[in-house]
């Protein structure tokens, strides 16, 4: 996505849902109706224009159209209706998770009412890991996808509103990812997640591994009383993935022969399987023709692997601070990401260090500075990118809408975070 200039635009009479900016506003008339232009962005070749009718309330994003479809008066004519918004906007402006979740704000209140409830009461330290899990910041991206996927698809099947079975999807999509996180922060001794303490680190391994089992059960009970076999195939099969992640990643720790195919072939067991199903069980309950839910499935995989690369980008990138746990502790594991493969190509000096597992003190500084110098890091934003190009073109099946464009500005939101 890429901000335009706010000179001259045509304003279409097609409004599509309330969707939010975040973005500040120039006042202006058109008809009889004071609006507010906060700006003029575009997403993939169609521009759109966000209005707010009164100042205050929720923007509307408005597709710009031909100069044969514009609005004159409030009428469309086949003219064109231009204003000087006497600012330019060309300056970029971030996007926000609570921008993009807007539209499916109740959807996902619901669903934060609802965790720790379905989790269940009976054992207070399960209720007291759960809480610390579910309260420590994180984004609810993949219910977040998962609603944003039913309502865009359930346009397509002429649904009103969303399904029990599209709500208790994603309340499951989230108890499995919890679930991974605490199985994951073991596996990797970490004792921060979001910059918090891990559920291990306050409670015990045993602890940790017996609440993370638990979710996996609760959320497994919960899918077979969705009764749908092609839902409950979809959503074991992450939970297998999971598994085949951990032991592929265990098993080529330090081992500078791993090639980019297996890094991706990991990072999909690990991550996008489990967004590219959230995205195509939401279509599966909508009841949209089989082409769509395929098209939704290599959306949520490419999204994944696009959300991966980034992660593995930033952990070269951003300092401890920014990412709630030391900064190069995939590297210092022994775990090679996109950066370290791509910079392998040109770095002899860095296979001798990783092979070596950091024996001598400040080989980890070196080796990440090897990283930044032998191209690896804008090597693996040409990866994300071109997953991310993918990702926009599997959403191409879906009606225009405020659900669509949310979803193509969560592609891009992925990417700012490396801009």
């Amino acid at each position: 996505m890429m901000m335009t200039s706010c000179r001259n635009i045509d304003l279409g009479t097609s409004v599509l849902d309330l969707i939010s900016c975040g973005c500040g506003r120039r006042q202006f008339l058109l008809g009889n109706f004071p609006k507010a232009v906060c700006t003029a962005r575009s997403y993939g070749g169609r521009n759109l224009v966000f209005l707010r009718r009164d100042v205050g309330r929720s923007c509307k994003a408005v597709p710009t159209k031909p100069k044969e479809i514009s609005l004159v008066n409030g009428i469309g004519e086949a003219k064109t209706v231009s204003f000087d918004l006497r600012q330019e906007t060309s300056s970029k402006q971030p996007i926000s998770l609570a921008n993009l979740f807007e539209v499916v704000a109740d959807d996902l209140q619901t669903l934060n009412d609802n965790l720790l409830s379905i989790v269940g009461a009976e054992n207070p330290v399960l209720i007291s890991a759960a809480e610390q899990i579910f309260g420590a910041g994180g984004k609810r991206m993949r219910p977040g996808l998962v609603f944003l996927v039913s309502r865009a698809t359930a346009e397509l099947a002429g649904l009103k509103e969303l399904t029990t079975e599209h709500r208790r999807l994603g309340e499951i999509i989230e108890m499995i990812h919890t679930a991974s996180l605490i199985h994951d922060d073991v596996l990797d001794e970490s004792d921060m997640r979001r910059g918090k303490e891990t559920v291990h680190e306050l409670f015990g391994t045993r602890v940790a591994v017996l609440a993370g089992d638990f979710m996996f059960a609760q959320a497994s009970w919960y899918l077979a009383n969705l009764e749908n076999l092609e839902v409950i195939k979809l959503i074991s099969q992450v939970i297998k993935d999971f598994a085949s992640g951990e032991i592929k990643q265990a098993s080529s720790l330090f081992d500078c022969d791993v090639t980019l195919e297996d890094y991706l072939l990991k990072s999909y067991y690990k991550t996008a399987s489990l967004v590219a199903a959230s995205t195509k069980g939401a279509a599966i309950f909508s009841r949209v023709d089989t082409d769509v839910t395929e098209q939704m499935y290599e959306f949520g995989k490419n999204l994944g692997l696009s959300f991966q690369v980034v992660d593995d980008i930033l952990d070269f990138t951003q300092s401890s601070e920014q990412l709630g746990k030391p900064a190069g502790s995939d590297l210092a594991k022994g775990n090679l990401t996109a950066p370290v493969i791509f910079a392998l190509e040109k770095e002899p000096r860095l296979r001798e260090i990783i092979e070596s597992e950091f024996c001598e003190e400040g080989s980890l500084e070196e080796g990440i500075e090897l990283v930044r110098e032998g191209g690896g890091i804008r090597r693996a934003q040409e990866l994300a990118r071109e997953k991310a190009d993918e990702a926009l073109k599997n959403l191409q099946c879906l009606p225009q809408s405020g659900f669509r464009s949310a979803l193509e500005e969560m592609v891009m939101f992925n990417l700012e975070r490396i801009d």
